[in-house]
């Protein structure tokens, strides 16, 4: 536990990396404390340049208390927030952009479960921050800041903003169709996207009922959301389900079957969709190593390219810029359209999925169905100790070698480390299930015996 200025400089200097692959996480008042988000200000507001900063949450218990934190350590160095209370990520990084602010900040774990908590921080422009921003950042945070406001150069909270309505009309223009003879059922995942998310598909004509829409702190992404969506497949019943992470930058939709509709899907069907009408500049996509091979021949089908990066949404960014694309994202649902938004939106990205359903008068089973055969794909996790790494551990890696050569070119093998949680992420696919799920099953328990905790 955190309990002074002192813990936390012993953590660092341990050798811990203070942000992960999506911003700094960890269990709210242990991991996540107060005085570390107040030290984690402190330093972004030493390099921030120019404009207040916008700060948001979602509905953890532990959000109220992270923010006020944070924005107390910007306030320290003399930078102003603009607290916009609970808002989705999409939301925040549009403001930021929009209010012409320095910074952004997200408060939230996203999918993570209640306890936890985190903070991601956007640069100008809604833009998260690069590795060397976030590296010189967590520099400041070891070493402490040598200077501090005084008296009216002090920061303060600026206020006035009605953050849901500017971020509601802003997506209304972005929809190319009404939604006038569609029904959905929206899934908030009791987070941020509780409101707003309901609110916009009424908005733009839907029949429009929740879930997941009743937040009390304890209850983001439990039993609901996007990593959970059994409850939506329940509900949904006919209808077009949409479910959202607790920050509301992933979507999971379930079509009129009650199958899921994951990241991979919606990225093929509005990608060929896109390249019918002229729109995919240079025809190609951008995903992560972690997609199916499904999305692969499903793109190459029609002459569409897929670029594979690393795993995090920040990789997928940086390929767009490369190779000068529109459409990107992560087989988890986070999507992002490069000529709309500058980070993924879950809510966005259920627009430009409807906006093809209403272009093309087709439902979502039929489009899935004549779009993309998915490839079976097993994904496991496996609980670590924290601090144990995985590139020292031979044996499994030499178990992985072996995997390989057994499933030839029949398969995928991936392992990889979480950058938010104490996991190992196993993924095996295989033409057939079976075959996948006794390799996974076979991985996992050699990962265990090695790292587990």
């Amino acid at each position: 536990m955190l309990e002074s200025a002192t813990d936390l400089r012993r953590l660092l200097e341990n050798g811990h990396r203070l942000f992960g692959t999506d911003g700094v996480r960890g269990e709210a008042g242990t991991e996540l404390t107060p005085e570390l988000a107040m030290a984690i200000g402190r330093a972004a507001g030493s390099v921030l340049v120019g404009g207040p900063v916008v700060v948001g949450r979602d509905t953890r218990r532990s959000g109220p208390m992270l923010s006020s934190a944070i924005q107390a350590g910007f306030h320290s160095v003399g930078a102003d927030t603009i607290d916009v209370g609970v808002a989705t990520s999409g939301a925040i990084s549009y403001l930021t952009g929009a209010l012409d602010a320095g910074m952004g900040v997200v408060v939230s774990a996203s999918h993570n479960p209640a306890p936890d908590n985190g903070i991601k921080l956007l640069g100008p422009g809604g833009r998260k921050l690069s590795d060397d921003a976030e590296s010189e950042i967590e520099q400041l945070v070891r070493f402490g800041v040598g200077t501090r406001a005084r008296g009216g150069a002090v920061g303060t909270i600026r206020s006035g903003i009605d953050a849901d309505s500017l971020y509601l009309d802003h997506l209304v223009n972005l929809a190319e169709h009404r939604l006038d003879n569609m029904s959905v059922v929206v899934d908030g995942a009791h987070g941020a996207a509780h409101r707003v998310g309901p609110e916009l598909f009424h908005r733009l004509g839907a029949d429009v009922a929740a879930i997941g829409d009743k937040p009390d702190g304890l209850n983001i992404n439990d039993g609901v959301g996007a990593t959970n969506p059994t409850a939506l497949t329940m509900a949904a019943r006919g209808r077009i389900g949409l479910a959202f992470d607790g920050d509301a930058d992933r979507l999971i939709v379930i079509d009129e079957d009650g199958e899921i509709v994951d990241g991979d899907v919606i990225m093929a069907i509005v990608a060929r969709h896109l390249d019918e009408i002229g729109r995919l500049r240079n025809r190609m996509v951008v995903s992560t190593v972690m997609s199916n091979v499904g999305l692969e021949l499903s793109l190459g089908e029609v002459g569409i390219a897929l670029v594979r990066t690393r795993v995090g949404d920040r990789y997928v960014v940086e390929g767009l810029a490369e190779h000068d694309a529109v459409l990107g994202g992560e087989q988890s649902g986070h999507i992002l359209f490069l000529d709309d938004a500058v980070t993924g939106d879950g809510l966005l990205t259920a627009i430009r999925l409807l906006d093809v359903l209403v272009a093309t008068g087709s439902e979502l089973r039929e489009l899935r169905a004549a779009t993309i055969r998915q490839y079976p794909q097993v994904l496991q996790n496996v609980r670590i100790e924290r601090g144990v790494s995985l590139d020292d551990a031979d044996a499994v890696w030499a178990e992985v070698a072996a995997i390989e050569e057994e499933l030839g070119t029949e398969g995928r093998v991936l392992l990889r480390p979480s950058g938010t949680e104490p996991l190992i992420r196993v993924m095996v696919e295989s033409s057939q299930l079976e075959t996948a799920q006794g390799y996974a099953d076979r991985l996992c328990r050699v990962v265990e015996s090695e790292l587990g905790g």
